[in-house]
């Protein structure tokens, strides 16, 4: 059997409530289940992280607790205990306001934090939820340095009724949530708060080759009601690094993985229905053979690990959130979805995303080595697309990356990239090296190069160059950011994704934070914001900018988790005349006779200005929300002329029970010409989604989501008000106004018992039409559809 590793948080009452226990540190409050079960001779070792006791020792233990979510087992009275909590956010270094112990012991195989939470201040938010979506819910989490680098952790959160939330948490990213550990948690909510007992296997995890380990440890407690973030060692909001102010659990000895091998054999049936042919509108399904497809994991030693797949589930079981483009000289991308790719992913991370696995649309097979190598992260991947996504007859792509980053000195690192996409004759490849050097104790220099190599029908574009460089000075009150970085125009990344290409850009950011003492505000910061942005050519040329940008960004966090952001821009845009290549206006003259068509050539610069508010509720019981409007004068990239735009966002989540969520958004973007007002373009994307949690690992789910778009018959507004025509490969074309609309909607059971065991069953429809108008939509698309996937896992 495979013994596990639990972790306990306890969050304690105040002294009035419970007995006090002694200990090396200052006195601690004990819940009275644990004194009861108290080994006298043994008394429990307190480290408080307000008075700097951060290297805990931490006991091996025989028996192993069953993780019920009860601390009421003998064996909890050997574990040491962490207290001494301290806020984070939104005023980082004082005392916390609510008390939280954190119990830790380990076996062989595992290693035992559990906890207890108590809440004197307010009510505990507690919703039954799918995995990975706690964020409404008081919760714990947990950081494990298992390679005590400072440089990433391991992140496991549960909320009070066990419902688990994972990641990996990555220096300068943030916590990645697309991964899932298999580890075990359950939860209750008592009287006084919560407690939570948390078991992490070591074979599902990866930590160092050493027989005497050392691993970082930092715990975090979101309250929801107060909108307070607490942390067990006291850290800053704006240091270097956050995991460098973590404490550490000493001389973990003994560990045993045994073999860590999964096998994931994975069925798809899908059945889609369209209607018979464009003359025949009966509808009409044409069933598929089921696809079956595996991967396989292998622990191939306690910090690396091969990945293989085959024929891989792409398991996008609802749509991507419908997104809008707000300058179209930038491509949005979207999230890997797919299990394969998102195992051990932190490994193939890469500044500018020159690593993009979903540009491997549908691969035959794939294979991938990831880990930690003495200093050195590894990760190599090799695949083999169908060629689905390419022109039909041609060749199957082939992708090999690789990405390697060494530890250098406390908190830096070097790191190179190499990436080859191959078909048939033809290639892209691009080789990288970037790094993060920590200069002081306060200032970070974040720099990348890479060169970009292609060959295309014989002919080949070698060497054309990327660069990015980033400093900054972090500090609690002030500081700021400096970013220099450009693109050149013929830079490729087929394996990679870049927003836009052929510019540079220079940004400067000061930053200055307030936090008042008895006022509604917390925290304030203000930023103001210099960020100018030349076409490639032009910088070379020393030319100005074409886009000059002056703004300011202030943010405020409020008492009782309210938050509010204020945003504006003054800013000027140079006319980017590659975008209107195949634009022509038809001269007309007074009576509205055709006279002729010349290529159309725009006003030479645009000044913008607005300002951009944002407010936020608290994370309520069973409410919270947020809306966003942007307002003011802006391109009118249509027709390059100014207007008078509206953008707005509206979301919000309501939890009736704890097992129903329903989830609404709702965004518009409307363009008004500056010169009479019309609308030139409106764009409405309402979104809803609801949510039934039956158990903990069933839920159904429904997604509704309508995409409606209205652009005007276009013409020169900012100079002659005459039509404009688009060129097309027959001749000219006016361009003629668009009215559509389209609506996706998708159901999904999902019954979940642990991560790679699922079973899906689910139903999608794409319904159109040709006006704006949701009354007016036919069904022009659906398709069930039935995934099956277990993890064997060697015991």
């Amino acid at each position: 059997m495979t013994v596990l590793f639990v972790l306990a948080v306890v969050v304690a009452p105040s002294s009035a409530q419970q007995p006090r226990v002694g200990g090396p540190g200052p006195t601690l409050t004990q819940p009275a289940p644990l004194l009861a079960n108290r080994v006298p001779s043994s008394p429990p070792i307190v480290y408080n992280g307000r008075v700097g006791q951060l290297d805990v020792r931490v006991p091996k233990v025989q028996a192993q607790p069953s993780v019920d979510g009860r601390l009421d087992e003998a064996v909890w009275g050997e574990a040491s205990i962490l207290t001494g909590f301290s806020q984070y956010q939104p005023v980082d270094r004082q005392p916390a306001d609510d008390s939280t112990e954190v119990l830790v012991m380990y076996t062989d195989h595992a290693i035992y934090f559990g906890i207890r939470a108590f809440e004197g201040h307010g009510s505990v938010a507690a919703n039954q939820a799918d995995r990975d979506k706690i964020g409404s819910s008081d919760h714990v989490e947990l950081f494990l340095d298992t390679f005590n680098d400072r440089r990433r952790a391991l992140a496991f959160s549960v909320n009070p009724l066990g419902i688990q939330s994972d990641g990996t948490y990555i220096e300068g990213h943030g916590t990645d949530r697309s991964q899932d550990f298999l580890f075990e948690s359950k939860g209750r909510v008592t009287a006084y708060g919560y407690e939570i007992e948390i078991c992490i296997p070591f074979k599902n995890i990866r930590y160092q080759q050493t027989p005497v380990q050392q691993w970082g440890v930092q715990v975090l407690r979101r309250v929801m009601h107060s909108g307070h973030e607490q942390t067990w060692t006291p850290a800053e909001r704006s240091a270097p690094s956050f995991l460098e102010q973590s404490g550490r659990l000493l001389n973990l000895t003994g560990l045993k993985r045994g073999l860590v091998m999964d096998v994931n054999p994975v069925m798809t049936a899908i059945n889609k229905g369209a209607p018979s042919s464009a003359t025949d509108p009966s509808w009409r399904y044409r069933g598929q053979d089921p696809e079956f497809g595996g991967n396989v994991r292998w622990g191939v030693t306690p910090n690396m690990s091969l990945n293989a797949t085959v024929n891989p589930d792409f398991s996008q079981v609802e749509a991507d959130v419908g997104q809008t483009i707000y300058d179209p000289r930038s491509a949005i991308s979207f999230p890997e979805k797919r299990p394969f790719f998102l195992e051990a992913n932190e490994n193939f991370q890469v500044p500018n995303s020159l690593i993009y696995t979903r540009r491997i649309a549908s691969p035959m097979g794939a294979a991938k080595l990831s880990g930690k190598i003495g200093g050195t992260n590894v990760g190599l991947l090799s695949a083999v697309d169908d060629g689905s996504a390419t022109a039909p007859g041609s060749a199957n792509p082939a992708y090999n990356l690789v990405r390697l980053r060494r530890d250098v000195g406390p908190q830096s690192n070097i790191g190179m990239v190499y990436t080859d996409r191959m078909q048939g004759g033809d290639y892209n490849r691009v080789i990288g090296f970037d790094s993060r050097l920590l200069l002081g104790k306060r200032h970070v220099l974040s720099s990348q190069v890479a060169g970009s190599f292609t060959g295309v029908g014989g002919a080949s574009e070698d060497g054309r160059p990327l660069f990015d460089f980033t400093l900054a000075r972090t500090g609690r009150s002030s500081g700021f950011n400096l970013v220099f970085e450009g693109t050149h125009p013929q830079f490729a990344a087929s394996s990679g994704f870049l927003s836009r290409t052929g510019i540079v850009r220079a940004v400067f950011q000061p930053r200055h934070t307030w936090f008042p003492k008895n006022s509604v505000f917390q925290t304030v910061s203000f930023t103001t914001i210099s960020d100018n942005t030349w076409e490639w050519d032009r910088f070379i040329q020393g030319a100005e900018p074409n886009d000059i940008k002056m703004n300011t960004n202030t943010t405020a966090m409020l008492r009782g988790g309210w938050g509010a952001n204020l945003y504006t821009w003054t800013e000027t845009f140079k006319y980017p005349a590659y975008l209107y290549t195949n634009y022509f206006v038809e001269r007309r003259d007074a009576v509205g006779a055709v006279i002729d068509t010349v290529p159309y050539t725009g006003t030479d610069r645009l000044t913008n200005f607005g300002m951009i508010s944002r407010v936020s509720t608290p994370q309520w019981k069973k409410f919270s929300g947020s809306a966003e409007i942007i307002g003011g004068q802006d391109d009118n990239f249509d027709e390059w002329s100014s207007a008078w735009v509206l953008f707005s966002t509206t979301e919000v989540d309501w939890r009736p029970t704890d097992k129903i969520r329903a989830n609404g958004r709702y965004l518009e973007q409307r363009v008004h010409r500056k010169s009479d007002g019309s609308l030139v373009r409106l764009r409405s994307i309402p979104r809803l989604k609801l949510e039934y949690q039956v158990s903990r690992p069933v839920f159904v789910r429904i997604v509704g989501q309508y995409d409606g778009l209205k652009v005007d018959a276009l013409r020169d507004d900012s100079r002659t008000g005459n039509p404009i025509l688009v060129r097309t490969a027959t001749g000219y074309r006016p361009a003629a106004p668009i009215d559509r609309g389209g609506l996706r909607v998708d159901w999904l059971f999902s019954y979940q018992p642990n991560p790679g065991t699922v079973f899906f069953m689910g139903y999608g429809a794409n319904f159109g039409s040709d006006l704006f108008r949701p009354t007016d939509l036919q069904r022009t698309a659906d398709g069930f559809f039935v995934k099956l996937s277990y993890v064997f896992r060697a015991r």
